[in-house]
């Protein structure tokens, strides 16, 4: 479980086939910030721009972990597959302040950015999300965007997805990879938990009988 309050920026500096074929994923190398390591072990998870990944090797000295992504968490995310800066999370422990929102990890599609450009202090980011997650998105609710847990500010419904308009401070274009985001660039997107439950409760069969405990 994570908030989406990144805790590190770090950059993909390899990005190694497990195999030949398109079946096979990668193994990636993360460069992360100085420190960033001294409490994490083998086996702990860190999201990477949002996606919940294992840790399955680590060098605190040089300053680098690794992590083995599978062909299909490739085929669902976006930025994941080649070199570059992205938004690091170490998984929240119980007695850690929930700064964000409750972010599982796992990512349920890929947005485009359609828009990026500073007024005045801040920064409006426009993401178009597909269609298929359009009814989880609610102005003033919350969307994970490469792992940072953001407030939708506007939200309007296309023929091609809905955009979700949103504000970034100045704060958070400086300590995220959101930085590096500009028109047409893909990113992770993650509904509200909560809105997933709801509309799976609203949605479900009222005929179907109710779970009796043995």
């Amino acid at each position: 479980m994570f908030t989406g309050i990144i805790t590190g920026m770090g950059c993909i500096v390899a990005a190694n086939a497990l195999g030949s074929s398109s079946t096979h994923g990668k193994r990636l190398t993360i460069e992360c910030p100085a420190a960033y390591l001294d409490d994490v072990g083998l086996g702990d998870s860190i999201a990477l721009n949002g996606a919940c990944m294992t840790v399955t090797e680590f060098d605190a000295a040089h300053r680098q972990f690794k992590v083995d992504i599978s062909a299909e968490s490739l085929a669902k995310t976006a930025g994941l597959g080649q070199t570059g800066a992205i938004n690091l999370e170490k998984a929240l422990r119980a007695n850690d302040r929930l700064g964000g929102h409750m972010v599982s990890g796992h990512v349920d599609g890929i947005g485009e950015v359609t828009h990026f450009a500073q007024v005045g202090e801040s920064w409006d980011l426009r993401v178009l999300a597909p269609k298929a997650l359009a009814k989880y998105l609610a102005y003033k609710g919350s969307i994970t965007v490469n792992g940072v847990s953001l407030t939708v500010n506007r939200i309007q419904d296309l023929e091609t997805g809905c955009e979700a308009s949103i504000n970034l401070i100045p704060h958070t274009v400086k300590n995220t990879a959101l930085g590096t985001l500009k028109p047409g660039s893909q990113v992770n997107l993650e509904i509200d938990l909560i809105a997933r439950y709801v509309e799976r409760m609203l949605s479900a069969d009222p005929q179907q009988p109710s779970p009796v405990a043995p």
